[in-house]
């Protein structure tokens, strides 16, 4: 069986799962998608209410600034990326999923990170941040590598929504001119990975980068 089979296989299971109460006020479930190949993954908290209607992860406004980032500054694009989510349902009123919500659901997502074998693993905002490393103020790790499982590491950045939220400054050291810098990091981890450079000296890359950046 290969990974496309086994990927499809986890997303049926999220299709009927009924382990919390999500599934009682969800209209779709977002298991992710994206390129099933690549060294990076995007984690976000959880589906707001496009991404509950179309089955599909960021596709609202908050999708909208991923998308923008993604092409303006990493000069990527969603096909090059793997984009889930820490619960796979739409919390009600797209509040923050509680302690319970993450227990039941991040089964599927560490099924699909174990099929998927990232070197890297973006997570985007608080949430994400807190379930790979314990952590959970986005505004003091952003711009930061953890190491996780194996050889993976987690870099922290800020979640789209976050920044639609924001004063609208633009500024050095503004939460969208970060978001930017670590942005265009990532694309350069991206380019790096597909040269096979070693993870270790990536990461040295980066800290570095953004050091000299004032990003960290």
């Amino acid at each position: 069986m290969n990974i496309k089979d086994e990927m499809n296989i986890i997303e049926e299971k999220i299709s009927k799962c009924e382990r919390c109460t999500l599934h009682l006020t969800r209209n779709k479930t977002v298991p992710g998608t994206g390129n099933i190949k690549t060294d990076i993954v995007f984690v976000g908290e959880g589906p707001g209410e496009e991404e509950d209607k179309s089955g599909l992860p960021f596709v609202g406004r908050a999708g909208e600034m991923l998308d923008k980032l993604l092409n303006e500054n990493a000069k990527l694009q969603r096909e090059n990326i793997f984009i889930a989510n820490i619960v796979k349902c739409r919390p009600p009123k797209n509040r923050t999923p509680n302690e319970e919500e993450v227990l039941m659901c991040t089964p599927y997502l560490e099924a699909q990170l174990m099929l998927l074998n990232p070197k890297i693993i973006v997570a985007l905002g608080g949430t994400a941040l807190k379930y790979f490393t314990g952590e959970s103020k986005i505004t003091k790790s952003r711009g930061s590598f953890f190491k996780w499982y194996g050889n993976t590491r987690i870099f922290a950045t800020f979640h789209p929504s976050y920044l639609l939220r924001s004063d609208g400054e633009s500024g050095p050291g503004s939460p969208i001119w970060l978001a930017q810098l670590d942005m265009s990091a990532i694309g350069f981890m991206y380019k790096a990975l597909e040269k096979n450079i070693p993870v270790e000296e990536i990461v040295k890359k980066v800290e570095l980068t953004l050091q000299k950046a004032g990003g960290a």
